[in-house]
């Protein structure tokens, strides 16, 4: 009997999504509880992170701000509910895909080889490796290292830098890969006022260039600055939600930080000011 050559079958590779359009909600957790060894850390979570926009996560330590973002991300289970990115349950992706959709900044960036700057960043491309738009990578690199400001200390190994300068090359490692959300955990943490202010800026501008972003934040001057809704959590719930000229009440963040504050707007900007409370 002649033997029939079957085609070989080549797999597909993902189809990255196309820009979305304004307003459309890119990630969604609905009814969302998380537990972590045993202990409950969400509760009945639902918010949406709608693209064009920028959504802080605030709240007192311990209050699931990580947790949440880490759900959205696709990398904490949930025990109950659903979280949706591009409106599929998150389990309906696979890695690859999820990779192209969403990026993420976890709160502490660590490398085992001594891998450059440069190199690092590089790795934000890995999604698109083989695809239509891995021409893109020097550019999307590039541009990534300028608007971070380590162009400077490209070849440098990354574990040689300072906390501020890792912090920010793993953010332009996430604005390398280009993906339409963006989940950053404490992304100011470890940096200078000027890094912190230039952290917030590219949120706003990767808002307003059509993408969602969704960050959290401890410095609650800086989300009502920057953020277009914020959502205050307390105990794994969200206490509040919407624009943080609603949410930032006085007494409500006094109970939720256990702390007196004072909320009052700056005089020539209008933004929103947050301090504590403190005797003369």
């Amino acid at each position: 009997m002649r033997s029939v050559k079957l085609p070989r079958l080549v797999p597909s590779r993902p189809v990255p999504p196309p820009p979305p359009a304004p307003g459309e909600v890119l990630a969604a957790a609905e009814g969302l509880r998380v537990r972590l060894g045993g202990r409950p850390v969400l509760d009945g979570v639902d918010v949406e992170v709608r693209a064009g926009e920028v959504l802080a996560l605030v709240g007192p330590n311990g209050a699931g701000k990580s947790t949440l973002l880490g759900a959205l991300a696709a990398d904490v289970p949930a025990a109950e509910g659903v979280v949706r990115v591009h409106g599929r349950p998150v389990a309906d992706w696979s890695a690859h895909e999820l990779a192209l959709r969403r990026a993420v900044l976890p709160q502490s960036a660590s490398l085992s080889f001594p891998f450059a700057v440069a190199e690092v960043v590089r790795m934000g491309r890995a999604p698109w490796a083989g695809g239509d738009r891995e021409d893109e990578d020097d550019t999307a690199v590039a541009e990534a290292m300028a608007r971070t400001e380590v162009t400077d200390f490209a070849e440098r190994p990354f574990s040689s830098l300072s906390g501020g300068e890792r912090a920010r090359v793993a953010l332009a490692r996430v604005l390398a890969q280009r993906a339409p959300l963006l989940l950053l955990d404490e992304p100011t943490a470890a940096l200078d006022l000027r890094h912190q202010e230039l952290v917030l800026r590219l949120c706003r501008q990767r808002a307003r260039a059509g993408d969602a972003v969704v960050v959290v934040l401890h410095d609650l001057a800086l989300a009502a600055a920057y953020a277009d809704r914020v959502a205050l959590l307390r105990s794994g719930r969200i206490a509040a939600g919407g624009p943080p000229s609603e949410v930032f009440a006085e007494g409500l963040l006094s109970e939720v930080y256990d702390q007196p504050v004072e909320v009052f707007p700056h005089p020539r900007t209008g933004a929103l000011l947050v301090v504590p409370h403190r005797e003369p």
